[in-house]
């Protein structure tokens, strides 16, 4: 299969809009496999932006914003200010509809055995916790995603640079994000950006210091 090109056309950055919400859920899908197109391995296409992007665009739309060219939306930047505000507020309002609709994995089931889907709906019963000496520290996180033609263009940077600003008006000290370890190009492009490695294990964890 012949690589999608890359956009020749311009490319706006631009805050987030309702419309722009099942848009999210498809450039979710389709970079949700380290970067390329995960739609193969979900029977429901709706399962990866439920945990990775849509409750960020619902509860914090002023800190989601998107990529959009000729061919339309192509990717976003998302995030919270406060890591923990925010867990507490989809503990409260977003994953116990979810836990209805998604059940636990079996329990005979060994993790190493899951499906994607499987290990997703794993996360929706028990989200990832920000640590409290990374919270104290760099209290917001993101998540960013670009379709394959809106890569490699300086998009990327362009999105992270929009967030960062928008965390500082905020009163954001500073953001962080986790990468999982196979994702090898997203780890070499948080570098790129300017984000620092943190000593982590089981995924790779970047920051950024958002004071100066």
């Amino acid at each position: 299969m012949a690589p999608d090109p890359v956009s020749t056309h311009p490319v706006t950055i631009r805050p987030y809009q309702p419309a722009d919400l099942d848009t999210l859920y498809r450039v979710c899908l389709q970079t949700g496999r380290n970067g390329g197109d995960a739609t193969p391995l979900y029977r429901d296409h709706k399962l990866l932006g439920h945990v990775h992007a849509a409750p960020y665009a619902l509860f914090e739309p002023s800190l989601a914003f998107v990529a959009e060219d000729a061919a339309g939306v192509g990717g976003y930047v998302i995030g919270a200010l406060d890591s923990h505000d925010f867990a507490a507020r989809l503990e409260r309002d977003w994953w116990p509809k979810l836990r209805a609709q998604y059940p636990k994995p079996p329990a005979d089931v060994p993790e190493d055995q899951w499906t994607p889907e499987q290990a997703k709906a794993h996360l929706i019963h028990h989200p990832w916790v920000t640590p409290d000496e990374l919270a104290s520290r760099y209290p917001s996180h993101l998540h960013i995603n670009l379709v394959p033609r809106l890569q490699s263009g300086g998009h990327g940077r362009r999105l992270i640079s929009t967030l960062a600003d928008a965390l500082r008006r905020r009163g954001s000290r500073g953001a962080h994000l986790a990468v999982p370890l196979t994702n090898v190009r997203a780890i070499g492009f948080y570098r790129h950006v300017g984000f620092t490695q943190l000593p982590a294990t089981g995924a790779v964890v970047f920051a950024m210091d958002l004071t100066s």
